[in-house]
């Protein structure tokens, strides 16, 4: 039987026998309570004798959860029906299984989902409309060649572009982030492309963070073990990174050994609370910097401040450190007690009125902050997902600098935490000809107004401006064309016109919001359909590989991205082909690489032992990853990548790009870490109108909108509106209500989840619920898509993604 004869094999089988065989379904509603299904013991006792003659074969799920996790596949009749995870190791603490969460364990359906893209197609309607035409292959590559061909030829290379894309992060050949994919590498073989800078995750903090520490490292989760305090300013692992292979597991058995008390700082009680606090302080989003201020000015006026530290290893905290070429009074501690430039006086009870915060709650979490040695304080990547974020990740900082938690075990640097990594050797992309980038935020803008794109004004580097407006778009394993970008109608008008940007590709494994915009659409396979091996992303201080090998053939149409990038390679140039592929193929190339990681550490096992044991894993030799603890023990010999060599709290390069950069009123580049307000923000105008501010976050159905499509993972865990019964109570919302939610932007139709767990003037929905909305009619969304709300203006100094600035109102429908 051939694959277009093949009617049931690629669906979801539903008869009660399957169900029960694919343990997954079982052992998902056991873990989760979210399903009730029938359980046979007689039944699955004869499932688990039949597995012995199965194929068993090691995967991953590699999506972008800062997870990466292994994966038993067993396959029968060429198909996947049953997922386990990871089952070696001791299980204990620092030699634990690294164990998929529901989401890796629900791969599967994602395999055999009926509605997965089977051939190449070719674009017949409006882009958007979703319509489409079969094509072969080799018309596929041809064309696709020659519209590259055509716009190097007419507008150079700087017109093609390689868009934001993280579904398939965590692979090596396959990994589909433009930094490291071989789209990339087939570009920079025919002479480059407009690159980008940031991402839609970190931009803020990855651009900030440099400027006071000249990187942005953490301490491994692992060294909580060494902490008496925990605090966390909008950081949510239990959620984001749930698996075995994320830190959830680390912060829980570090808490454990060191009894270390932990502070949840949210607008939101999210799941790491939930039980697990000590305290949970609710805050509004886009506000943290001004609780810092509050907090700083306790530490200082009481003298819980590590002066001596402040004064070894860092810049302009006072007028001992400060710079030659700042103002006078333009130090911290002058910004702190209200004798710089603004003249406010950053008290309790001024943060207490910004942030919802009570003023004596305040002064109870500054002393405790200040006390407690050490404290490992962090961020997650929620409080720099705002229009003023870079300030806001600087200042959260702010507090392991005064209280001298920087470069010690159990304490931090005031980032996210980091993680060790075992040997690995990328896939080599080679160096971009084409020196120019963008921001990852602003391609609609280099869409529409390419030429008007400035570097002061826009923050385009390489030169002081774009010459051409992007004509051809790669989109690859990536929803970010539309469903994970900000303000969707409007970037529906923009992509719909194809006088604009000329040829969009999408390589996808389902017709997503995103793929309805693609001129050419080809089905690509999954990891658990090839050959890869990938490290570890956020582990805490156990790192290992994964060696993933295809569970099943590849079905219907499908290729992989490697095969599909030779292919174009070859239609462009024997020379071209020759560079991409340096005549290996996909299995040649891992054979290579892992050759070349073998020879940096011996320690690792042979390839054959790596493929058949699926995978690897290491503790850190060092114990735990302590950042900055060289310049720590020796600032002289260890000097910080910024300019003088410390940690600067005044910056000298922001003081200079704050005078030089052309900004609106209401943007805020500073040289001190400050609060600064912002567009649709707690305090703007526009609340009159629409009253509530609106954050998306990282929802455990889904990693962004990967998984979005899983019947159970959407059963268990509905896409809802967060609204504090307070507010709902003024609108006569009840929980469960169909609500519309909605600005100037756009609409969502969605069900309104009433809990205390979200504070007043608050609301919140999960972020990556796929788009569904008539684009032709009314453009409402009744699939729960943030970004139909959010806005596409970008932040300050990162250029970057501010998509929890919102402003919305909440209405019965």
């Amino acid at each position: 039987m051939n694959n277009k004869e093949k009617p049931h094999h690629e669906g979801i089988s539903i008869t009660r026998r399957t169900l029960v065989k694919g343990s997954a379904l079982g052992g998902f509603a056991l873990a989760t309570g979210a399903l009730n299904l029938p359980f046979s013991r007689a039944v699955h006792a004869e499932a688990v004798q039949n597995t012995a003659a199965d194929k068993v074969t090691w995967g991953m799920c590699s999506v972008n959860c800062g997870s990466r996790c292994a994966l038993r596949l067993h396959t029968r009749d060429d198909e996947v029906y049953w997922v386990e995870t990871d089952n070696t190791g001791l299980d204990k603490y620092g030699d634990h299984q690294v164990r998929a969460c529901l989401r890796g364990r629900s791969i599967r359906r994602r395999m055999n989902h009926p509605e997965r893209l089977k051939y190449p197609m070719k674009r017949v309607g409006k882009r958007g409309e979703g319509k489409f035409k079969r094509i072969t292959w080799d018309e596929a590559y041809d064309e696709i060649a020659q519209s590259l061909k055509y716009t190097v030829e007419k507008y150079g290379n700087e017109a093609v572009y390689q868009n934001y894309a993280t579904g398939v992060i965590g692979g090596n050949v396959t990994r589909s982030s433009p930094y490291a994919s071989i789209i990339g590498r087939l570009m920079n073989c025919y002479g480059g492309y407009l690159s980008h800078y940031g991402s839609y995750s970190t931009a803020q903090i990855s651009a900030a963070m440099p400027y006071t520490y000249g990187s942005n490292d953490g301490n491994s989760t692992s060294d909580i073990v060494n902490s008496k305090l925990v605090v966390m300013f909008g950081n949510n692992p239990a959620e984001t990174r749930m698996s075995g292979g994320g830190i959830t597991y680390h912060l829980e058995q570090a808490r454990e050994i060191s009894n270390a008390k932990m502070i949840v700082i949210d607008p939101r009680y999210t799941d790491t609370a939930a039980g697990r606090e000590d305290q949970w302080i609710p805050i509004r989003p886009g506000t943290d910097a001004a609780l810092v201020g509050g907090i700083a000015h306790v530490l200082i006026s009481e003298n819980l401040i590590d002066q001596p530290f402040l004064d070894r290893y860092c810049v302009g905290y006072d007028e001992h450190t400060l710079p030659a070429s700042a103002p006078k009074n333009g130090h911290y501690k002058a910004y702190i007690l209200g004798q710089g430039p603004d003249g406010v006086e950053k008290t309790p009870e001024w943060a207490s009125r910004i942030t919802g915060i009570p003023a004596d709650r305040i002064i109870k979490l500054a002393r405790e902050i200040g006390t407690a040695k050490p404290a490992y304080i962090c961020q997650g990547w929620g409080p720099q997902r705002q229009a003023n974020g870079e300030e806001t990740a600087r200042a959260i900082a702010m507090l392991p600098i005064l209280t001298g938690n920087v470069g010690i075990n159990g304490g931090n640097s005031g980032a996210r935490e980091s993680t060790y990594l075992i040997t690995i050797e990328l896939m080599p992309v080679l160096t971009n000809p084409v020196k120019t980038s963008i921001s990852v935020f602003t391609w609609t803008d280099a869409i529409r107004r390419g030429p008007e794109m400035t570097a002061l004004r826009d923050g385009v580097r390489g030169k002081d401006k774009l010459d051409v407006p992007i004509k051809f778009i790669w989109n690859y394993a990536g929803n970010t064309l539309v469903n994970q970008h900000s303000d969707i109608n409007q970037t529906h008008e923009i992509l719909q016109d194809d006088s604009l940007c000329e040829k969009i590709v999408v390589i996808e494994n389902f017709m997503t919001s995103s793929a309805k915009y693609a001129d050419i659409l080809l089905p690509d396979l999954m990891t658990t359909e090839q050959e890869d091996i990938v490290p570890n992303d956020y582990a805490g201080n156990m790192g290992y590989l994964i060696f993933s090998q295809p569970a099943t053939r590849a079905k219907f149409e499908r290729k992989g991205i490697y095969e599909m990038m030779s292919e174009i390679a070859k239609r462009l140039g024997p020379d071209v082909e020759q560079a991409f592929t340096e005549g290996r193929t996909q299995s040649d190339w891992l054979h290579y690489l892992y050759a070349k990681m073998q020879a940096r550490d011996p320690l690792l096992p042979d390839y054959e032992t790596l493929r058949q044991q699926g995978i690897y894993k290491r503790k850190d030799p060092n114990g735990h990853f302590v950042a900055y603890k060289k310049f720590r023990e020796d600032p002289a010999a260890n000097p910080l990548k910024t300019p003088s060599g410390k940690i600067e709290i005044y910056s000298e390069r922001l003081a200079e790009i704050a005078a030089t950069w052309h900004l609106d009123k209401d943007e805020t580049i500073s040289a001190l870490p400050v609060y600064a307000s912002t567009f649709e923000g707690w305090d703007d105008a526009l609340r009159q109108t629409y009253p509530l501010q609106m954050f998306g976050f990282h929802y455990k159905a889904r990693t962004h909108s990967t998984y979005g499509n899983i019947d159970v993972l959407q059963a268990a865990c509905r896409q809802e509106v967060w609204i504090n019964p307070i507010d709902a109570q003024k609108r006569g919302i009840q929980n469960g209500d169909k609500v519309r939610v909605f600005n100037k932007r756009g609409t969502v139709v969605i069900n309104a989840k009433v809990t205390p767990r979200i504070m007043p003037g608050v609301s919140a929905m999960g972020q990556g619920a796929w788009h569904q909305a008539d684009m032709a009619g009314d453009k409402v969304d009744h699939g729960g898509c943030i970004n139909t709300l959010t806005t596409m203006r970008p932040s300050p100094l990162a250029k970057g993604n501010p998509q929890h600035t919102n402003l919305v109102e909440i209405e019965k429908v």
